[in-house]
């Protein structure tokens, strides 16, 4: 497993239905690339945004960081989206799970 932690802050002055249709796009053509496992975001209080994906391998997370749309929505979003972001990435991240039995 390949985890990717992206962080970030929106500045204040996007245009939020495209930031949104490029997200609901980036995240359609994420799902279909070979590899790709989950995806979920989370919003905190204060704004920052946490996006999480896994991938398959680190070979399947770079191909998609290098896909060609993706490379153009990134340079958009650098450009008209983020105030600030953070990328964190892992390869076979020591995991623990926990799950109640049913009952």
């Amino acid at each position: 497993m390949f985890l990717v932690v992206f962080r970030n802050r929106k500045r204040a002055d996007i245009d939020a239905a495209a930031y949104s249709a490029d997200a609901a796009r980036m995240e359609a053509l994420a799902r279909a690339q070979p590899g790709f496992v989950s995806f979920k975001g989370y919003t905190a209080e204060d704004g920052e945004v946490i996006a999480l994906s896994e991938w398959a391998s680190a070979e399947a997370a770079r191909a998609w960081g290098s896909h060609p749309d993706h490379s153009a929505t990134q340079s958009r979003g650098r450009a008209e989206y983020y105030q600030d972001y953070t990328l964190y990435t892992c390869d076979n991240p020591r995991t623990h799970h926990f799950e109640r039995p049913q009952s």
